[in-house]
Order: structure tokens, then C-alpha cells, then sequence
């Protein structure tokens, strides 16, 4: 998100993302994905500056099935590999929104992170948008990826909202670990996250 930019609201994210996934489904796709990033955050009532969807998929034709999709709407990246993310990434704008579909091909052992390996597949919950029920990447990954950014505009609405909502505190720990976070963000996590997890969480 650039420097100033206006954050999305949530009517902006689901918009665009109910366009996206009709449009996916009436060109006949229906590739697994999943909600990653600030938006997914944003769908799941977390208030936190967002400037754009990203969509995770496993495989490179499914970037070239969700292009195909959105053809007629403007192209801000034709689908190609880009070598230092290794991703294979697109990017679309849909009523003003900046729609990114790319997979991420990096390997990992972990089970907790937000968009590399199994986290993201394992660890989702679904959200209505629209006439869909979309699959968003749950707010402990997201708060982990946020800490190792070092992003306190991010982390600190996805802390308050994990705090009131309640956490499951075993996926944050994983998460937490699967990255070198500094001392002091262990600290903030102790601090801050005393309530105990909501048992529907």
C-alpha cells in the first residue's frame, strides 16, 4: 500500500471480490484459493489499513484461469514469474481495486505460516461476500507476517482485535515461531493477548 494512500473499506473489498468470483465462475473456473493479506483481515472485522486482495492459489494455471476470468477488466500485470518472490503473480483492477492472484512457491515445514506452504490451505475460516462464501486466511498468521514487518499500523488493530474476539492460542504459537520475531514483539504478544482463547476459536 503506498505511502498515503486511502485504505479500502470493506464494502470496496467485497465488491471487488464477489465481481472477481463471479466472473470466475461464470467462465466455468474453480480453482482453490484462498483470502490472504490485510483484506482478509479487513473481512473479518479487523479495522486495519488495506490496500489490495490478494489471492493465494497452488497452481501457476490457476492464476491463468482467474486472468482469464477477469479479462475484461483492466490488466495491471499480465501473469508472469517473478524470480525473487518466486511467484507466479497477476494483478487486476476491479472497480478501482487491485485484485492480485499469484501462487507462492517456497517451501516450508511449517504448518502456521500465512501464504507459504500448508498454513494457509489448513488454517481458514469462511466469510460471506456476496453470494459466495469466500475462504480467508485467519488473523493469527496475518499477525505473525505483520510483527516479522514490523508494520505497528497492522499489528497493533489485529492485537486489539484478537484480544477482544478471542485467539486460538496454539495456532498463534506455532505461528509465531515459524519466524525470528525480536524479543520485544514476544513481549507485546504476552502483554497484550492475556485473555484466555474464545473456545469457538
Amino acid at each position: 500500500m503506498a505511502l498515503g494512500a486511502a485504505s479500502l473499506r470493506p464494502a470496496d473489498v467485497t465488491s471487488a471480490l464477489s465481481t472477481t468470483l463471479t466472473a470466475l465462475a461464470a467462465a466455468g473456473g474453480a480453482p482453490p484459493y484462498r483470502v490472504g493479506g490485510t483484506s482478509a483481515a479487513l473481512l473479518q472485522g479487523v479495522h486495519l489499513p488495506v490496500g489490495d486482495i490478494d489471492l493465494l492459489v497452488s497452481r501457476r494455471a490457476d492464476v491463468d484461469t482467474f486472468a482469464k476470468a477477469l479479462s475484461s477488466h483492466p490488466c495491471l500485470h499480465p501473469p508472469a514469474w517473478i524470480p525473487a518472490s518466486s511467484q507466479y503473480f497477476t494483478r487486476y483492477e476491479v472497480h478501482g481495486v487491485q485484485v492480485e492472484i499469484s501462487t507462492v512457491e517456497q517451501e516450508t515445514d511449517s504448518d502456521a505460516m500465512e501464504c507459504i506452504g500448508s498454513g494457509p490451505w489448513l488454517h481458514h475460516v469462511l466469510v460471506a461476500c456476496g453470494p459466495h462464501q469466500v475462504p480467508v486466511v485467519r488473523p493469527e498468521l496475518r499477525l505473525a507476517t505483520e510483527l516479522l514487518r514490523n508494520r505497528p499500523d497492522r499489528y497493533e488493530p489485529l492485537l486489539n482485535h484478537l484480544s477482544t474476539h478471542g485467539y486460538d492460542a496454539a495456532l498463534l504459537h506455532k505461528a509465531l515461531t515459524a519466524h525470528t520475531l525480536p524479543p520485544h514483539h514476544h513481549h507485546l504478544i504476552k502483554t497484550r493477548l492475556t485473555q484466555p482463547p474464545s473456545p469457538s476459536q
